[in-house]
């Protein structure tokens, strides 16, 4: 009996979105050993805690396209791009990268709603919520960087902005987590 509960459309693009997770890893991973060869060891930990939640993210749709019936196809993933050349840069390509990835999760949401899969659309869910925080912690750190000075940003700026995301949460705070009484 075919315990398949994927359309091959569906398999396809979750097998893909799982290499994106992985390739994602690897980015974080990459620009986490950048960081720690220019001295900010506190970036480096931020990011290197956040290849890990990405290979999580990897580990996720890999247990979904299992538990769905499906085959798993483990595919290679591209190196990760150059090497930041600043800071600034390093969170740039960090946001452009969440954005990348959204926008596949997005794709993966309307496939899953015109093929009727309710379980794949609410798996899929729990991504809509992470990408946003994802974004948004993105945007903040390049908000604090732009108030540091940006490219320009002064040793003093950036030594600050090292030690305070060595600690950082990982997670950000959203829109529809506010009330009018915690805004």
């Amino acid at each position: 009996m075919n315990t398949n509960r994927l359309s091959k459309t569906l398999s396809d693009g979750l097998n893909s979105q799982m290499t994106k997770e992985a390739a994602a890893s690897q980015i974080y991973l990459s620009y986490g050993a950048w960081a720690d060869s220019e001295g900010y060891g506190g970036i480096a930990n931020f990011l290197f805690r956040h290849a890990n939640e990405e290979r999580n993210h990897m580990t996720k749709f890999l247990e979904y396209i299992l538990k769905r019936g499906a085959k798993v196809k483990i595919e290679a993933i591209p190196a990760p791009p150059a090497d930041p050349t600043s800071v600034q840069d390093c969170f740039d390509k960090v946001l452009q990268s969440e954005i990348d990835n959204t926008n596949a999760i997005y794709k993966l949401v309307k496939m899953s709603f015109d093929e009727g899969d309710w379980a794949t659309w609410n798996f899929l869910q729990w991504f809509v919520k992470e990408q946003t925080e994802e974004e948004t912690l993105a945007l903040n750190l390049l908000d604090k960087i732009k108030i540091a000075g940006g490219i320009k940003a002064s040793g003093d700026a950036l030594y600050e902005l090292d030690r305070d995301l060595e600690k950082a949460p990982d997670e950000a705070q959203l829109a529809q987590t506010k009330t009018a009484d915690n805004p």
